[in-house]
């Protein structure tokens, strides 16, 4: 089983890159059928959770490395019970066996046992703001100042929510087997690019393996 999670800058393109890469590999995708599965299973609404997930939920709980899921003290949150319920439906995609790319939810961490190859995806300001415009739905006007606190604030909640489950650094290359600057590309064409990485490096691992 191959499974291959993307980490991403808020505006980087990190979900379009996924989605390509699942394609070009014959990968299961998995993005926001992680927040419905959360919401049937927890019996709330799919907005609060993807919510509650990635922006409040670490509001509230103590920064403590490698903190069990399970202690007294953070099962009192909801924020919490949906945390430990994201790791019990990522467990579940990995239980499948088949080849998967993950965007988000902690999954290069949380199912760290599985070895996946994990990609960050980055971008510089002006590009995040252009590609943030460009998606905007119609009768959004977002100001690129508006846009860029917003990307502040989520990325924020990002790297604390890495924080709290890890050691490691979030962004920080050191942390990921690949980092990739979608600054100057077309994702399209990065995507064949990052394919014949992952691809190589798969086959890499199966001969360190023989």
């Amino acid at each position: 089983m191959k499974i291959i999670t993307i980490s991403r800058e808020f505006g980087s393109g990190g979900r379009e890159l996924g989605k390509r890469l699942a394609d070009t590999l014959g990968f299961d995708y998995y993005d926001r059928e992680i927040i419905t599965a959360i919401a049937q299973a927890q019996g709330m609404d799919e907005g609060y959770v993807e919510k509650a997930l990635e922006d409040h939920a670490w509001q509230h709980i103590p920064l403590t490395y490698g903190q069990s899921f399970t202690s007294g003290a953070m099962l009192q949150s909801t924020q919490t019970n949906l945390l430990i319920e994201q790791k019990r439906v990522l467990d579940g995609i990995a239980k499948t066996g088949k080849d998967c790319v993950i965007v988000g939810r902690d999954a290069d961490i949380l199912l760290s046992a599985q070895k996946p190859f994990t990609i960050f995806v980055c971008a510089s300001t002006q590009a995040k703001v252009r590609r943030c415009m460009a998606r905007a739905k119609d009768g959004e006007n977002l100001s690129q100042k508006a846009i860029e606190q917003q990307m502040r604030r989520i990325d924020k909640a990002r790297a604390r929510s890495r924080e709290i489950l890890t050691d490691s650094r979030w962004g920080h290359a050191d942390s990921y087997h690949m980092t990739v600057n979608t600054s100057d590309w077309e994702l399209k064409d990065l995507t064949q690019a990052v394919a014949e990485f992952v691809q190589r490096w798969y086959a890499a691992q199966e001969q360190l393996d023989i």
